[in-house]
């Protein structure tokens, strides 16, 4: 049974809600733009600016600016971070999750923002302007919603996290703030009223959904939680750890010599010592008693495993991290027999999520030690100054790689995978690319895309199915390029791939590119699909590249082709197995027998 630990079904409760703020605002937006404009109160709503303009006043415009400058971009930056840092630096108990819940609503408001102006476009009211205007629609006012998150956010943590008389004069004050900047931007004629109206939605939406996820349920102690407010990843809330890390193991350690030997490649940042201390306890309780350990480093990213493969006698290969690690992991261990498996504690962790692992990372490897050795396919993936590597995942070039290269370090360690929701918003108006592909060596495809992604598997966090086609033993991988063109291409693709995420239909059988079905084309032309065992992609100028997840290096060339059942994974059960029947037309994928 799938389990999912509280940090992971926080992650998912943000982006569903999210998501349904930004298609919110994004209704709106339209429902003004589209279908009230000219109707009802909106044709009442120019003549406010036009009065301000009328009857401006030296005190006026100083109030005003003063106003609008207190919610500018430099301003919110700048106090967000002061704020955030002051939360961290608290003696004693830095307020984690209060820091978090403060940074994750301005930069989540600012990203609604700039997704509505997309797909919403509002010209400003014709009146003379005291600001310049940034190329961006009116609707919502993004100073408005801004200074919600920021002060509303602020007003939030002083009622909910203080005590004394005076939290309630602080938090009317702050409160005051959004609607003193909303009129001073009608006053300024940089909005109409209903854009203040829907940039202080988009804000109170955007503390609700925060304050849900990230508050609501904590106080301010935590009881048995960890320093960070969080309670260590498997351990029950109230009950002890089976077996706890001390401090001070090395991160190469030798363990007894009388069991199965296990080499675990320990993520530091991603497997803290709790859930290292889980890891070793099951892994000791199914007999792996000879436990080598060894820690990713920049310059090593798999530690000492290659040293331990070529040492002899490796009986598994645990990856305590995400797919990097993975990746490397199954780089290294892909052809030799050596059974992989998983312990899910990074980012994104897809390709557990493709091979139906737990959520919760010792719960993944508690059920996968129970079960039995199975293969998989692997892809290889190089190019012009990318070496060959394998991936297990997805490798692609454009919108997805910038989006992975440009997400925040730190914005991933405190949100997880959203923080490349926040990277995507950077990225979404960059031009297309012109690239050739060909399949299996067949002929030269031309084409424009946003982004090209060659997946082994196809579901992305949150249950979206990418690549719908793709199964890990299949023996093919599936190619997607993604073209949206326009507010109404971006609309198509996004409302295909979450249709896909509530149908979740059975994958079809892979289409013959030369046959007469030819690629399949989705969403308008926004999406195409291809299917090959070996895919080449050639690109007009270097683009942004990436590998399962991590970054490498611009280049103007892949090359990606398939291993079929290179890879043998320790899983609980077949790939697909509880979903989908097993591939006939690929008996070499068949699961390996031994069983333990």
């Amino acid at each position: 049974m799938t389990t999912e630990n509280g940090g992971a079904a926080k992650r998912s409760r943000l982006v569903w809600l999210v998501a349904a703020q930004a298609a919110l605002m994004v209704f709106l937006g339209l429902f003004v733009t589209r279908v009230a404009d000219g109707h009802g109160p909106l044709t009442l709503e120019d003549r406010l600016p036009r009065a301000f303009a009328e009857h401006r006043s030296p005190l006026g415009n100083g109030l005003s600016a003063g106003l609008s400058l207190l919610a500018s971009t430099e301003a919110i930056v700048g106090v967000t971070l002061v704020c955030v840092a002051a939360l961290l630096m608290l003696p004693r108990a830095p307020r984690w999750t209060e820091a978090v819940f403060l940074g994750a609503s301005v930069a989540v408001q600012s990203a609604v923002f700039l997704l509505v102006t997309i797909f919403v476009e509002r010209p400003r009211p014709d009146v003379p302007q005291l600001d310049g205007a940034p190329p961006t629609s009116s609707f919502p006012s993004g100073h408005v919603g801004a200074s919600v998150a920021l002060y509303g956010g602020l007003a939030t943590l002083v009622l909910s996290r203080t005590r004394g008389p005076w939290r309630y004069l602080t938090a009317s004050v702050l409160l005051l703030v959004p609607p003193a900047v909303g009129l001073s931007r009608v006053y300024r004629g940089m909005h109409h009223p209903s854009d203040v109206a829907g940039g202080l939605l988009n804000g109170v939406a955007t503390l609700l959904v925060m304050g849900f996820v990230f508050l609501y349920g904590h106080g301010s102690t935590n009881g048995r939680s960890s320093a960070n407010g969080r309670t260590p990843y498997g351990v029950p809330r109230g009950e002890p750890e089976a077996v706890p890390v001390q401090p001070g193991w090395p991160a190469h350690t030798d363990g007894r010599r009388t069991g199965r030997r296990v080499v675990v490649v320990r993520h530091p940042h991603n497997c803290p010592d709790e859930l290292a201390g889980q890891v070793r306890a099951r892994l000791s309780r199914h007999g792996f008693t000879d436990q080598r350990w060894t820690s990713t480093t920049a310059e090593r990213p798999g530690g000492s495993l290659a040293e331990e493969c070529a040492a002899g006698r490796v009986d598994l290969v645990v990856a305590c991290g995400g797919d990097g690690t993975v990746r490397v992991c199954a780089d290294e261990v892909a052809g030799t027999g050596i059974p992989l498996a998983l312990v899910p504690c990074g980012t994104g962790n897809l390709l557990a999520r493709n091979l139906d692992l737990p959520t919760d990372p010792a719960t993944a490897l508690e059920e996968a030690l129970g079960g039995g050795d199975f293969g998989i396919d692997v892809g290889r993936v190089e190019g012009d100054g990318l070496p060959p590597t394998r991936f297990t995942v997805m490798t692609g070039a454009g919108f997805d790689a910038a989006m992975v290269r440009d997400a925040s370090p730190a914005l991933k360690a405190r949100l997880g995978w959203v923080a490349y929701t926040l990277s995507a918003a950077r990225h979404m108006r960059d031009p297309r690319m012109r690239l050739i592909i060909r399949l299996d060596g067949g002929r030269r495809i031309r084409r424009r895309a946003r982004m090209v992604v060659i997946g082994n598997v196809g579901t992305l966090q949150g249950g979206l199915e990418l690549l719908p086609r793709a199964r890990p033993d299949s023996g093919r991988l599936e190619v997607v390029l993604f073209d949206p063109r326009g507010a109404a291409g971006w609309f198509a693709a996004a409302t295909h791939l979450a249709a896909r995420v509530v149908r979740r239909p059975a994958p079809a059988p892979a289409p013959s590119p030369g046959g007469p079905d030819g690629p399949d084309i989705v969403a308008g032309g926004s999406l195409e699909y291809f299917s090959a065992t070996r895919i080449e992609v050639r690109f007009a100028r270097a683009q942004a590249r990436e590998v399962d997840g991590d970054s490498m290096s611009e280049g103007a060339r892949l090359t990606a082709d398939t291993e079929p059942g290179a890879l043998r994974m320790r899983l609980p059960r077949a790939p697909g197995a509880a979903a989908l029947p097993h591939a006939p037309d690929h008996a070499s994928q068949a699961p390996y027998t031994t069983h333990h």
